[in-house]
């Protein structure tokens, strides 16, 4: 089925009753952050089956994906989540109801073919910026300086075989993970990068996949370059950071070929004297809930698991944007200085 675009997609067939996830190590519930995200993804396997009686449908929407994918390889084109969902809707409405059971079986067909989901024609919906140091070349396009493209930076597109192709040159010494877009558009704004010869990410939250895509494409391209997180010191902000560092379950299989090793440069517990008291927020039940997950996982490290401990004991949160107390110029020289320090970990 698949063969007539093997320059597209390489599969080795499994025996289609079964489709292996890595999941169970995990000790992680569902909904971290989103109905559809996990956290973390490591070593051990969770067998799915396909052909008992209550999963009969789950069996059939395989199929009737594949069978999309091929339509859309044949035809050369690419087309996202999202309008894959309303393609199946309209096609198949007795077996596709909702989002959520499209970007299952997607998993289900990543994990069954051993391929990625863009080789089967699926691009990424992406809301990440990139700025700082680095020129970007599109194939046949002229070349893209992220330092000048404003506060706003490069919009990262959902493309992944776009930024597999990416030429890419710079001079940057570091990478900076920035979890939000004001906290980027001000670095970007301030020309941090100048001042710190970097290249800044941000993936406006929740890493998307072409973020983490792109992140880690850049990290190949350029090994030598450490690669910092900047996020607010609350459960979230280090789930956030242990999705661009392990991967989530929610990629299945694919999370491996996204993962970076990204050093927490902040906030951490020793930066809490910068903030002023009146700046801290109380942990809400969400955040209490993120943390019970997060501290359940084998894989998150002992000195992570020491700052989540800090943070549910205090029962109180963090947000960068505390930091301007110290005016609007104090969050670059923080940055400068924890690495210089080498204060990360």
């Amino acid at each position: 089925m698949f063969f007539s675009d093997q320059h597209l997609c390489f599969a080795d067939i499994l025996p289609p009753p079964e489709i292996d996830r890595r999941s169970s190590n995990s000790k992680v519930s569902r909904g971290l952050l989103t109905d559809v995200s996990w956290i973390f993804l490591s070593h051990s396997f969770c067998t799915r089956s396909l052909m008992r009686a209550n999963t009969a449908k789950a069996f059939i929407r395989v199929w009737k994906v594949m069978e999309m994918c091929y339509q859309v390889l044949v035809q050369e084109k690419r087309l996202t989540q999202r309008e894959l969902f309303y393609k199946l809707l309209c096609g198949s409405p007795d077996y596709f109801t909702s989002q959520l059971q499209v970007n299952r079986t997607i998993q289900d067909v990543v994990a069954l073919l051993r391929c990625s989901r863009y080789s089967l024609g699926i691009m990424a919906s992406s809301r990440g910026a990139i700025a700082g140091r680095l020129l970007l070349q599109e194939p046949n396009q002229e070349v893209v300086d992220c330092s000048a493209c404003g506060s706003s930076g490069y919009a990262i597109s959902g493309d992944l075989n776009l930024l597999e192709k990416l030429v890419m040159k710079t001079d940057a010494r570091y990478i900076i993970v920035v979890e939000k877009h004001a906290i980027f558009q001000r670095l970007a704004e301030d020309c941090v990068y100048n001042q710190i010869p970097s290249i800044l990410i941000t993936a406006k939250g929740y890493p998307d996949i072409a973020t983490r895509f792109l992140l880690h494409r850049i990290s190949r391209t350029f090994p030598d370059l450490p690669i910092f997180g900047l996020v607010d010191w609350n459960p979230a902000g280090l789930a956030i950071l242990c999705t661009f560092k392990f991967g989530s379950i929610g990629m299945g299989l694919e999370a491996y070929r996204y993962a970076c090793n990204v050093k927490w440069l902040g906030v951490r517990k020793h930066d809490l004297e910068l903030v002023p008291e009146q700046s801290f927020i109380p942990l809400k039940p969400r955040d209490l809930q993120i943390a019970k997950s997060l501290a359940s996982s084998e894989i998150l490290p002992d000195n992570y698991k020491e700052e989540l401990a800090v943070m549910v004991e205090s029962g109180k949160r963090a947000e960068i944007e505390a930091l301007y107390f110290h005016g609007y110029d104090f969050l670059g020289r923080y940055i400068a200085k924890k690495i210089v320090q080498a204060n990360y970990i």
